[in-house]
């Protein structure tokens, strides 16, 4: 038994409820480890953890991706021994110093794989591989649009559809995040403070639509992204950074042109070893080439994890933003 500190909910809430607390970690059982954090991401599905969006038995340390060092290894753990640097995504309980974690959650981490860039990567990138390689599968040729093309997952999207042959339109809530979206890939960045993105779209298409959208923001971004659509697209709304959609007519599909609609999650993508497995070694791939570059942009102490959200949903953070214990 250790005793290591935590950031933890007790009640859901604001930023102010994240309390720095004292917890005890016991020693690994079968087929688990105790891993010890180097590295935390920051992922705005920590904040539907925190405001109870997604509810969680309470009290409860959140937190979704993290990267560190194997401190012990329980009965049944053949893959992983001490020492070894591993990451992992998605694994609610990442805020803390040290935790016991399902060794089969794990990924060894290459040399070349910093702690930082691999927590900032895990959840965001393979969240980009799914969305390009399995949910749609982008091909060279393509015209796609992501929203918020300056956040995170955003950047990684952009880059990596580019890799693949795509031609990428991309929304932003500025000048200066149109410019960082553009060097990471996004040839149309659309200031949607600014410019209509529909009629954007629709200009740069020719009047066709994109065959997917890729939506991260949700609630006042829906509607719209629907309208960018070319006949029998599909609407990949992956997040809600804004809100949730609120209930809709699904006969609108129809009238908007036999559209499809997908709410998938990662956790669904990677429930298998090998599905997770193959989604990290894909990610790996892309990042080794260089076709993707990881920034961690903003770095916060664990303990103040509080500010770096103030930070994310006010959408001050660009990039990956890594929390260090």
């Amino acid at each position: 038994m250790v005793k290591v500190h935590a950031i933890r909910i007790h009640e859901p809430g604001g930023p102010e409820k994240m309390r720095w607390d004292e917890i005890e970690v016991g020693e690994p059982g079968p087929g688990e480890v105790r891993l010890r954090h180097t590295a935390v991401g920051l992922n705005y599905i920590d904040t539907y953890h925190r405001t109870g969006a997604y509810k969680l038995p309470l009290p409860a340390c959140i937190g979704a991706a993290g990267a560190g060092v194997v401190e012990a290894a329980g009965p049944g753990v053949s893959d992983l021994k001490v020492g070894d640097r591993v990451a992992y995504a998605p694994g609610v309980g990442a805020y803390c110093e040290q935790r016991l974690i399902a060794a089969d959650r794990l990924v060894p981490l290459p040399s070349w794989i910093d702690d930082q860039q691999a927590a900032g990567m895990m959840l965001q990138g393979m969240t980009a591989q799914y969305l390009l390689r399995s949910t749609y599968r982008v091909q060279p040729g393509d015209t796609i649009l992501v929203q918020a093309a300056a956040g995170a997952v955003g950047l990684i999207l952009c880059q990596w559809a580019k890799h693949l042959g795509a031609t990428v339109i991309g929304t932003v809530g500025s000048d200066e995040k149109a410019e960082l979206a553009r060097a990471h890939g996004c040839d149309h960045p659309i200031v949607y403070t600014r410019d209509n993105f529909v009629e954007a779209v629709k200009r740069i298409t020719g009047g066709e639509g994109v065959p997917v959208v890729y939506d991260g923001v949700g609630k006042t971004t829906f509607d719209a992204s629907l309208d960018c659509l070319r006949p029998r697209g599909l609407m990949v709304l992956f997040g809600a950074a804004s809100g949730a959609v609120p209930p809709f007519e699904l006969q609108t599909l129809a009238a908007k042109g036999s559209l499809y609609v997908t709410r998938p999650t990662l956790f669904t993508y990677v429930a298998k070893r090998e599905d997770l497995m193959a989604s990290a070694a894909d990610l790996f791939e892309v990042v080794h080439s260089g076709a993707v570059k990881i920034e961690v942009r903003q770095t916060y102490p664990l303990r103040d994890a509080a500010e770096a959200h103030r930070a994310l949903e006010s959408r001050q953070t660009v990039g990956s933003t890594v929390l260090i214990p």
